[in-house]
């Protein structure tokens, strides 16, 4: 080991290019390098001995340095521009590893006491080096969210331009409407007070005024919308126009507990820019015919592609994508059932798989089903509807299901329904658990969602008693094996179309989902997205934050890699697929998918523990 002085503009460059030295000020930056040393070690040399104190963080300028435990087991392997040290420095404690120099290696090294100061006086310092790398993934993520647009950065309240025009819920009919025309709004807001009743809007009064001939003297509390849906006045622009889409509305009254504090609408949103989902998701329910819909559907991979060029996380473009496929969904059922006319009996339509978690990706194939009520005394009128729609939405590019998880096929009663998913609980055969996991990701898009409510409500609760059925599911999630191998590098395919890539999607994301899901089953967690799941695990104690935060950034890490590997592809003109080149990326991003990989792996070791899935044949 050779001690010697450094060039601290070389140093300053270095550190310049590695997160999170990189987000730092430049004049820090030279401070940290004007006190860093520079160490050479050795192949085979240690530099941490197991069980010593350590008051140094190590950043390595070359070479590959590996982490034992003391039962000699490689922890990490660590490689130009990573860091190691930190356990011991932020716990002082004495080492619980060994650390050595597997190349001739060169490290900087920074005073423990001012890497301290450093962790405390810069929050992206903190993220970075949490415990087990929590925030490092998350801000990894924002890294690759390259810009900011307005429908991105602003809030509710960046909206409202004018206090809300209001007036009380006991006006009448004519009295709203000339609120209305004299203030040149789209919308009243009906309050008691400052507190909010309702709303009606323009097209409230065509379509329940105009068109029904009701009386004008009457009070507007009669055709006003009562309960509207309601946002908080940070709420996100982004999220706005989701809210907007999801539940159909075009204004959305900014509330602080029940006090309303102004009113945003869908052209607000609009006057942001011209590219945004509301024209694409609104321009669908215009269609009049199945390829009207297929050419506005064909706008979905442009759009995602400038929303990530906008810095959009991966969830905000899938549930772009997902809002799109149920608009599509949506319209394609409203013209069928003017061909076919009424149903003989009540139904629903439910998303299944990733359109039902809100977690659509291009080029992702039908995933459906109906509920239809237990008085049907026949199902034609409802296969009919199916067969339709399923033509529909391949003709707008959703390829049919190759494991026939669609409508047409899995039509039934809601006792039928009942029936089925108590036999794949108590029977959990290897198919009977490929077929469920599908149908406990399950999501109302039209008709009847009381039917669905109470398929869940009955379903949920048997597979939360089901133990074998839930063990098996475990296991089956525990063998989606993360593409890394021991000396964590990536393994790839030997040969085929896909040599020298790796699957993101089998051993990354859906081991992801598929752990989370027997996780939340076992739970009684009904929510079906898989963030929301993972919250809800949290808030019922059945996971830690610190594993409910790393899960999620993992989760969003990965799901942007897959999803800017999907628009790539799409923009070539080539079908989206979910395999990636580990040399096309950068070293961060390969560092952080790594680190991801190792979050889904200590995962998959707790439920191995919690459902015993040694035991699982």
């Amino acid at each position: 080991m050779v001690g010697m002085d450094i060039e601290v503009s070389e140093v300053v460059d270095f550190l310049a290019g590695q997160p999170p030295f990189s987000e730092l000020p430049r004049a820090e930056l030279i401070d940290l390098a004007q006190q860093m040393t520079v160490r050479y070690f050795r192949r085979g040399s240690i530099i941490i001995e197991l069980g010593a104190r350590n008051d140094s963080l190590y950043l390595i300028r070359s070479g590959a340095v590996d982490i034992v435990d003391g039962d000699g087991l490689l922890i990490d392997r660590n490689a130009t521009g990573d860091t190691f040290g930190t356990l011991t420095l932020m716990r002082e404690q004495p080492a619980p590893y060994r650390a050595s120099a597997i190349e001739d290696t060169l490290v900087l090294m920074l005073p423990g006491a001012r890497f301290v100061r450093l962790f405390e006086e810069h929050r992206v310092v903190a993220d970075h080096f949490a415990p087990r790398q929590r925030g490092r993934l998350r801000r990894a993520t924002e890294q690759m969210q390259e810009a900011s647009s307005p429908i991105l950065r602003l809030s509710a309240m960046d909206l409202v331009t004018r206090a809300p025009i209001t007036a009380a819920p006991t006006v009448s009919i004519r009295e709203a409407a000339k609120v209305m025309t004299q203030h040149r709004i789209s919308a009243l807001l009906l309050t008691d007070g400052e507190l909010l009743r309702g709303i009606v809007t323009d097209r409230d009064l065509r379509s329940r005024v105009v068109v029904t001939g009701a009386d004008v003297e009457a009070p507007i509390s009669e055709v006003m919308t009562k309960r509207p849906v309601t946002v908080g006045p940070e709420t996100r622009a982004f999220e706005l126009l989701m809210v907007m889409t999801g539940r159909g509305v075009h204004h959305l009254p900014v509330v602080v507990g029940e006090r309303v504090v102004g009113l945003v609408s869908a052209g607000d949103l609009m006057r942001l820019e011209t590219s945004n989902p509301a024209f694409l998701v609104g321009d669908i329910g215009k269609q009049d015919d199945v390829a009207g819909i297929a050419q506005v559907v064909s706008r979905a991979p442009k759009l995602a592609s400038q929303l990530l060029a906008q810095g959009a996380e991966a969830d905000d473009v899938s549930a772009v994508l997902t809002a799109v496929a149920d608009a599509a969904t949506q319209r394609l059922i409203e013209l069928a059932l003017v061909e076919l006319g009424p149903a003989p009996a009540p139904w629903c339509w439910v998303a299944l798989g990733s359109q039902a978690r809100r977690e659509l990706a291009l080029g992702s194939d039908q995933d459906h089903a109906m509920i239809v009520a237990d008085d049907a005394p026949a199902l034609d009128w409802h296969l009919a509807l199916a067969e339709r729609v399923v033509a529909g939405l391949a003709e707008c590019g959703y390829p049919r299901c190759a494991g026939e998880a669609m409508a047409s096929k899995w039509c039934l009663r809601l006792d039928e329904w009942k029936r089925q998913f108590g036999q794949w609980l108590s029977e959990p055969e290897s198919e009977a658990i490929l077929h469920s996991q599908i149908f406990f990701d399950m999501r109302a898009v039209a008709g009847e969602a009381s039917l669905h409510v109470e398929l869940r409500d009955v379903v949920v609760p048997m597979a939360r008693r089901s133990t074998r059925f839930l063990g098996h599911l475990a296991a089956m999630a525990v063998r989606r094996e993360p593409p890394i191998g021991f000396f964590r590098g990536f393994v790839v395919e030997r040969s085929g179309d896909h040599k020298d890539q790796l699957d993101i999607k089998a051993g990354g994301l859906h081991a992801v989902i598929e752990a989370v899901r027997a996780m939340a089953l076992a739970a009684g967690v009904t929510e079906t997205g898989t963030a929301s799941r993972i919250e809800g695990l949290r808030t019922l104690g059945r996971i830690g934050d610190e594993q409910a935060a790393e899960l999620l950034d993992a989760f969003h890490f990965i799901a942007l890699l897959r999803i800017r590997n999907h628009v790539e592809h799409t923009l070539r003109g080539e079908r989206p697929d979910n395999f990636i080149d580990p040399d096309q990326l950068t070293p961060g991003q390969r560092r952080h998918l790594r680190e991801a990989f190792g979050v889904i792996r200590r995962a998959q070791r707790g439920l191995e523990y919690q459902f015993q899935t040694h035991l699982m044949n």
